[in-house]
């Protein structure tokens, strides 16, 4: 197997069709998935607002960041597509 330091496009190609392990040569800290760049933002909640959603999303058994983004995911889905 190449060194994944110094690994050419070209033997990347033929490990991949080979079948081989492709870990070795990933860079984590760096991989992208197209159309899900991730930017941060700030939200106040009232906190009897966090309670509700926070009761929730244990009933459920997620996180309440992920509660929140499948809540707002399913309301875009509703708006009109532009």
């Amino acid at each position: 197997m190449p060194d994944p330091e110094t690994v050419t496009a070209e033997q990347l190609d033929e490990l991949h069709d080979s079948g081989a392990d492709m870990e070795p040569y990933m860079d984590h800290d760096k991989i992208l998935r197209p159309g899900r760049h991730v930017q941060r933002v700030n939200v106040d909640f009232p906190t009897t607002m966090l309670r509700r959603i926070d009761a929730d999303a244990t009933r459920i058994g997620v996180t309440r960041q992920a509660w929140i983004k499948m809540h707002l995911a399913r309301v875009i889905d509703l708006l009109p597509k532009r």
